[in-house]
């Protein structure tokens, strides 16, 4: 019988983890024994996804990569909580201290200590193979006074623990080093409610990823999230006594003595890099590369054949790649390595696309156009935020045709999952290339071949992707992803992975599960249809029809949404009040410390001296932090539930009603002064939009709608923004449609124009009303019109030609809207029932909720302690 090899794996980080389940899954563990030393007290765990720790209702067992701890084969040991700290390769030893009994780390890759200094157990292990995948430590640049207390680094949960309990006691805080993981940690900071500053050494934010406007344009969007972000400075000192009080820093490229800049901070977090952990290496003699990591060759094996590295730790080729997805891509050549196989490890795809503080942004292949002959087209709107760069060169078939090299994605990176594989392969581009960047208005479809690799974190190719729901039995994107991992890393590649599976089951005739949810087969335009047919009122009565089980907190709020959008009747009646996401139950927005916003339609912005007053005074008298938002309306903030309908009285008596700045229904449709007071206006948008926004109020629809109303092409009101948007022409109205802010800015494009007001406004009813019945849950208007088969000419073909024959029923249903309206608030004022949910406790209905705490700042009141939300989650 062959004697079982034993191979140690030293860390378990993302990297070490994926190595073992490489071994499980293919068949090492059949001839090998893996164990696995730890150093953390807890297995592997996202580390890329670090920050949503701060949010995540399961801590950090929500973020593990291994619950439970243990793998299912026997054959692989963890061992956590455990340091090795020696290598003996004559003897092929590792010496393990683990763990004392009450002990701290002593601050460097080695040893655990006791309250005595005396390391803990110590024993040693044999092995056949070695594996180190310590990772990275990160990097602390040698700045004056950076052992104070609150000087921290972003890398493990005991991290983010320290970090947390630090910023319960302070109010500022400094992140140094603007990449990846410095804007990660402001992201953090910033939920934890301090005053955030970024300090960068580079002149521009992510200086490896972006060029210089896409910084700017990165910088204009982080700045707006109250960040202040200092670029091109040097940190001299962490200024303090024991503690932290502030960071000194001075310009880039001045002289010692130059003139310094002081930010107040208590708490301070270093994200300059990181520098790979190879200590055990070169206290073996192993050999490191220059900037430091293992020297490793194609199959990541060091100069000893007995010993590999992988992840941050090694240097193939004398490169460090500070990502997750290359050390993922060396695990799994290491475990074809010992099972003979020809895997090599020959560099990695360096892409990244991330959501930092809420901003898209990517960067792919040769982003800054270093390859000769390259050339660079770019797009930048720089009122929307948006920055986009392609890098293409001239095809080497010599047909005069463009291949694309890399690119920058800044403000709106939805085009990466279909641009970043067309980099690898060499496919040959449009005509016009220039329309893959431009506004979606292009249209522009690019096949992708197979060997185009969708998902570079876990290296998975659109032919793995169509071998499995074609031969392995996969029906949809979360059986892809357990079959392939693609998307389960970064998750960036998700859209296409599904694009992918159901344009594979659209061509082979089979329907494509669309949907609502596991409780209905049915998307929400059939749901809208069936509704309508049966003239059903109760969800009990839908899901008993058309369902299964009890219902989710997806389709719950979306078949509310369908019942109002059908009924006009109040979201609170009995039979669909539990039905309601939290906003809609108490017709408020609720804020981070559980409070709510109260926000009065001013249709159009306009409002009398009277109205401004009582706002003012209901501001004052319950003590709300009063702010004007960029909606031309006034947003109260900090009301107790309790005190919600008191607040609402006082409105409703003054003449305002609900804003609906909760619901998924038509916000505002915003105007500038127009012809009335303005020199250049050639029609009176105030008018227009008020009639808009009283037509439109309380309209339920799959997303949240506005609308805007300018008085001349100079576009004061920023209409092409909204869903829809009106623009006066000398003849008439322009009418624009698909226009969005928020995170993927859309600018809205004609439908129609030079349209008389009658005309206008029928358009309107039937638009909003076919996109109110045909889009999916959550499913902007923008993004309705690119899904429509024909997009943008087919609304025009319904709309304005009345292809389909709808234009007067689309019409009637928007007439029975308008006067079936009533205000929310009033009507709840005016049914003690609906009343009874706006208490805080239901056994002590006058007891406010003793959580709730302010303090003050400018004048006005700010939550104390405010609990926080998960990173991306809707504010």
């Amino acid at each position: 019988m062959t004697k079982r090899q034993r191979i140690v794996v030293v860390g378990h980080g993302m990297v070490g983890h994926r190595f073992a389940q490489a071994a499980v899954e293919r068949g090492l563990t059949e001839t090998h024994d893996v164990v696995v030393f730890g150093e953390e007290p807890r297995a592997a765990y996202d580390r890329v996804g670090l920050t949503s720790w701060f949010g995540h209702p399961d801590g950090a067992e929500g973020l593990s990569l291994l619950p439970g701890g243990v793998y299912d084969d026997p054959r692989v040991r963890l061992v956590l909580d455990s340091v090795v700290t020696e290598i003996d390769r004559a003897a092929r030893t590792v010496t393990v201290v683990s763990p004392p009994s009450a002990g701290s780390r002593d601050g460097r890759q080695g040893a655990l200590l006791d309250q005595r200094g005396e390391p803990g157990a110590v024993t040693v292990h044999d092995y056949d193979v070695l594996v180190l995948a310590t990772g990275a430590a990160p990097f602390v640049p040698p700045v004056e006074g950076r052992g104070k207390d609150g000087c921290f680094v972003y890398r493990t949960i005991e991290d983010l623990e320290a970090i947390k309990a630090a910023s319960e006691t302070a109010t500022s805080g400094v992140v140094i080093g603007g990449g990846l993981l410095g804007l990660e940690a402001a992201n953090a900071l910033v939920q934890l409610g301090l005053d955030t500053h970024v300090v960068e050494m580079a002149p521009r934010l992510m200086p490896v990823q972006l060029d210089d406007a896409a910084g700017v344009t990165l910088v204009r969007h982080v700045e707006k999230l109250g960040v202040k972000v200092h670029t091109a400075v040097l940190t001299e000192e962490i200024e303090g006594d024991s503690s932290v009080t502030g960071l000194r820093m001075r310009q880039a490229g001045t002289e010692e003595g130059a003139p310094t800049e002081v930010v107040e901070a208590q708490v301070v977090v270093f994200s300059a890099g990181i520098r790979p952990r190879d200590a055990l290496a070169r206290e073996c003699d192993l050999e490191t590369a220059a900037r430091g990591g293992v020297l490793v060759d194609e199959q990541c094996r060091t100069a000893d054949p007995h010993v590999f590295a992988i992840g941050e730790c090694a240097a193939p080729g004398g490169t460090m790649y500070g990502l997750v997805a290359p050390g993922y891509a060396m695990a799994e050549v290491v475990v074809d390595a010992l099972l003979d196989g020809p895997g090599t490890f020959t560099g990695a795809d360096m892409s990244t696309k991330l959501k930092l503080l809420g901003v898209d942004v990517a960067s792919f292949g040769d982003a800054f156009a270093t390859t000769d002959g390259a050339l660079e087209l770019t797009y930048a709107d720089a009122v929307s935020g948006v920055y986009k760069k392609l890098v293409v060169a001239e095809s080497e078939a010599g047909d005069g045709s463009f291949r694309l090299l890399g690119g920058i994605l800044v403000g709106d990176a939805s085009a990466y999952g279909t641009l970043r594989p067309m980099v690898s392969s060499g496919l040959a581009l449009p005509d016009n290339p220039e329309q893959l960047i431009l506004p979606a208005s292009s249209g522009v479809q690019l096949g992708m071949p197979d060997e185009a690799q969708v998902c570079s974190c876990n290296d998975v190719t659109k032919a793995d992707i169509l071998h499995a729901v074609a031969e392995q039995g996969c029906e949809s994107v979360a059986d892809v992803k357990q079959c392939t991992r693609a998307g389960t890393t970064c998750g960036s590649c998700v859209p296409t992975v599904k694009n992918l599976v159901e344009e594979h089951f659209a061509s082979v005739g089979k329907v494509v599960d669309k949907g609502l949810c596991e409780h209905f087969r049915l998307t929400r335009q059939e749901l809208f249809d069936v509704v309508a047919v049966h003239g059903y009122r109760r969800f009990d009565d839908i899901v008993e029809a058309h369902g299964t089980g009890r219902g989710c907190d997806v389709c719950k709020p979306a078949i509310a949404s369908i019942l109002a959008s059908q009924t006009s009747t109040h979201i609170l009646e009995p039979v669909t009040a539990e039905l309601q996401d939290t906003n809609d139950k108490y017709l408020g927005n609720i804020q981070r410390n559980g409070t709510y916003s109260v926000v009065p339609r001013i249709p159009g912005g306009e409002i009398t001296p009277e109205k401004l007053i009582v706002i003012g005074e209901v501001a004052r008298d319950y003590g709300l932090y009063t702010k004007i938002t960029g909606g031309q309306r006034i947003d109260l903030f900090g009301a107790r539930m309790e005190q919600l309908p008191a607040i609402w009285k006082r409105l409703v008596d003054a003449g305002f009603e609900s804003g609906h700045a909760y619901g998924k229904s038509l916000r505002t449709v915003k105007s500038c002064v127009g012809s009335t007071w303005c020199r250049f206006g050639v029609q009176d948008s105030v008018g227009l939009a008020i009639a808009l926004e009283l037509r439109y109020r309380g309209l339920r629809s799959p997303h949240k709608l506005k609308g805007g109303v300018s008085g001349c092409a100079r576009e004061c009101a920023e209409a092409r923004g909204k869903d829809f948007g009106v623009i006066a022409t000398e003849k008439g109205w322009n009418l624009y449609v698909g226009g969005n802010g928020g995170a993927t800015p859309a600018h809205a494009r004609l439908l129609a124009g030079d349209l008389d007001t009658e005309t206008l406004v029928s358009y309107l009813d039937r638009f909003l009303m076919y996109y109110v019945r045909t889009a999916d849950r959550l499913q902007r208007t923008s993004t309705w019109i690119e899904q429509l088969e024909g997009g943008l000419e087919r609304v025009r073909e319904v709309v304005v030609d009345d292809s389909l024959g709808l234009g007067a029923e689309l019409e009637a249903e928007m007439a029975r809207h308008v006067g079936g309206y009533a205000d929310e608030w009033a009507a709840t004022l005016a049914d003690p029932a609906k009343l009874e949910r706006f208490v805080s406790f239901v056994n002590a209905p006058d007891t406010p909720d003793p959580t709730i705490a302010f303090t003050t700042e400018r004048d006005q009141i700010q939550p104390i302690a405010p609990a926080l939300i998960p990173v991306g989650a809707p504010a």
